[in-house]
């Protein structure tokens, strides 16, 4: 019979690999549902995971390699994997991929609902991502591909661009373009002309960028237009968690474009249909986070791209009554089915004050939302009772921080967006 709860809290160990945000609000998930102190192995530790109460930290210095990691892990796995369930989890794209690439050296020691390599790489890849939209009827952005992954010859030139200005340009596989240096490097350019297209692919060339590029078009629209879906999907191929949330403001920084800053629980119902067929067809399992954009041309949304891991911002889910601990450990700790979650409370979710935030809602009937759900209590993931004052102090450090950002990279709201 399936439960929407757990019934007792099950016997096993959490091991995260990594270190930021969204590892930190994972540790605080597992935390507050199980009372499980988690197990952190990462590089360099940020101070805050250093200090919470949910996490004991094992840091390999900067100079760790891959292998250095995973030995690590080895070890700590023979240690423990004959007492009780170790469940290993990521919260980044370079880590799920180095989990992926030697699951034959860890999963006799762990339990891993991740994805298969070969599905990895495919998903992983947003050029790969535009043609699996498209085979199965999901909308996307029109796309161009352009390859740099074999050797270009002395006489190329920028290939010109079929789709209308502006567009965006960006790594199809973001670890591409990791050692890439170069003046102009972003995570995301916005082009406007086929000058400025032909300077950048130039760079990005001369560079020695070896991978290929995504060109799309614009979809219009301001940060309050993009969305965010997040997913589990279990060992039976069940999609038991799927809810999603409405941005309100994106981080504008060049490393760190389009990621949310602020958000409201919404259920993008048209958008969950979507994303449901999406994981479903492609036998996808374990956490997706998925990128979406309401085309104000179309009234639907399109969809960007699926990150392999639950995302940074998971703590929305939780806050709004969906602790994401629950998903994992019923399907391969306690190897029960869960009722399927698709609609929570709603909830503001803001790493910076909502005075500020406010600054970038233009729409008054979401403004109004947003004062609503404020006065309810704001959700920030840095903000846990058991870590004490040390860590609201931080937070209000975080979102002073944040206004620093803004007010340089993006001060006052566009209607694109940047």
């Amino acid at each position: 019979m399936s439960e929407s709860v757990p019934a007792a809290s099950p016997d096993f160990d959490l091991v995260l690999v990594g270190t930021g945000l969204g590892v930190h609000a994972v540790a605080r998930a597992f935390h507050e549902e199980y009372g499980v102190v988690a197990t952190v192995v990462t590089k360099v530790a940020i101070e805050p995971m250093r200090r919470s109460v949910t996490a004991e930290v094992i840091e390999l210095g900067r100079s760790a390699t891959d292998e250095d990691m995973i030995r690590r892990l080895e070890m700590i796995g023979r240690d423990r994997a004959t007492i009780r369930p170790q469940l290993l989890l990521a919260n980044a794209d370079s880590v799920i991929q180095m989990l992926s690439d030697h699951r034959s050296r860890l999963e006799p020691l762990f339990v891993m609902p991740i994805l298969s390599a070969g599905l990895l790489d495919q998903l992983s890849d947003k050029a790969e991502f535009s043609r699996l939209c498209t085979e199965h009827g999901i909308d996307t952005p029109r796309t161009e591909i352009i390859d740099f992954t074999a050797p270009l010859p002395e006489n190329w030139t920028p290939p010109k661009s079929r789709i209308p200005f502006p567009l965006v340009v960006k790594a199809a596989r973001t670890a591409d373009m990791a050692h890439v240096r170069f003046p102009e490097k972003k995570k995301v350019w916005f082009v406007h002309d086929d000058e400025e297209l032909r300077q950048l692919l130039s760079a990005i060339a001369q560079a020695g960028f070896r991978g290929r590029l995504v060109v799309q078009e614009l979809v219009p629209g301001d940060d309050t237009t993009e969305g965010s879906i997040t997913a589990y999907v279990d060992t039976h191929s069940r999609v038991t968690l799927l809810c999603s949330a409405r941005v309100l403001l994106g981080e504008h920084t060049p490393d760190a474009l389009g990621r949310p800053a602020a958000m409201i629980t919404v259920a993008l119902d048209d958008a969950l249909a979507q994303a449901r067929t999406l994981l479903e067809a492609t036998g996808y399992r374990g956490f997706a986070n998925l990128d979406i954009k309401l085309d104000p041309r179309t009234g639907r949304w399109v969809f960007f791209e699926v990150n392999p891991r639950i995302g940074r911002n998971n703590f929305y889910v939780s806050a709004a009554g969906a602790n994401i601990a629950r998903f994992p450990v019923a399907d391969v700790i306690e190897h029960r089915a869960l009722e399927p979650v698709t609609d929570v409370g709603e909830v503001l979710y803001s790493l910076v004050p909502v005075w500020f935030l406010l600054r970038y809602v233009r729409d008054g009937e979401l403004r109004r939302r947003v004062r609503a759900a404020a006065r309810r209590g704001v959700a920030n993931p840095w903000i846990y009772g058991p870590d004490g004052r040390w860590m609201r102090r931080y937070a209000r450090a975080v979102g002073i921080n944040h206004i620093r950002k803004f007010l340089r990279y993006y001060p006052r709201p566009t209607s694109s967006g940047f």
